[in-house]
């Protein structure tokens, strides 16, 4: 894998960003950070995720090397993209909004090998997303996932997240795990709470 830095697919913020994808509305010309609350996300503008990442339709690897990632937010659901994982190409033609976490570096696989060992990493990771939404309770889903961001990313990060973009956080949690907003939005307020302590 090409592990040099690319500036155009490098973060400048090391603790999130958010990007558009395609297959939007062309009825958006602008990305609005404010979460509707109707379980969508807020029209993105009218560009592609290729386009905003330079990814000139080729499948990526999310570095493997960083606690970086992307929730790739879909119509109906959000996949967690972590280290190793295949981003782009055909696996991602559906994005309607990119949220990146940590200090995202994209590398190009150079081989067939590396292409596929990064689609069965992509796997590993919506496998993981699928055992958390396997529990019948909305509320441990949604602890369960936010425990998994806590210990892999830190609080420092999440919490910078949260901050920063509350509301946009708490829809794709909701996306990720299959639990209304509302739900995340108590579990994390929950958590903040305690962690102000």
């Amino acid at each position: 894998m090409n592990h040099s830095p690319n500036p155009v697919l490098e973060s400048s913020n090391p603790s999130w960003i958010v990007n558009s994808s395609p297959n939007l509305s062309p009825e958006s010309e602008t990305l609005s950070t404010e979460a509707s609350g109707s379980g969508y996300p807020p029209k993105p503008p009218k560009s592609s995720m290729i386009e905003e990442f330079g990814f000139n339709n080729q499948l990526l690897v999310v570095d493997p090397r960083r606690r970086n990632g992307l929730i790739l937010w879909k119509r109906y659901h959000a996949e967690f993209a972590g280290p190793g994982a295949a981003v782009g190409g055909r696996f991602d033609q559906d994005c309607r909004l990119v949220i990146s976490v940590g200090d995202l570096n994209l590398l190009t696989p150079e081989s067939a090998d590396e292409r596929k060992r990064a689609c069965l990493i992509r796997r590993q990771w919506v496998q993981l997303t699928i055992q958390i939404t396997n529990n019948p309770i909305p509320e441990q889903r949604v602890q369960t996932i936010l425990n998994q961001f806590l210990g892999f990313f830190g609080t420092g990060t999440i919490s910078r997240m949260l901050d920063e973009t509350f509301a946009l956080l708490v829809e794709a949690f909701a996306l990720l795990v299959g639990v209304s907003p509302h739900t995340v939005e108590m579990v994390t307020r929950d958590w903040l709470e305690k962690n102000d302590q």
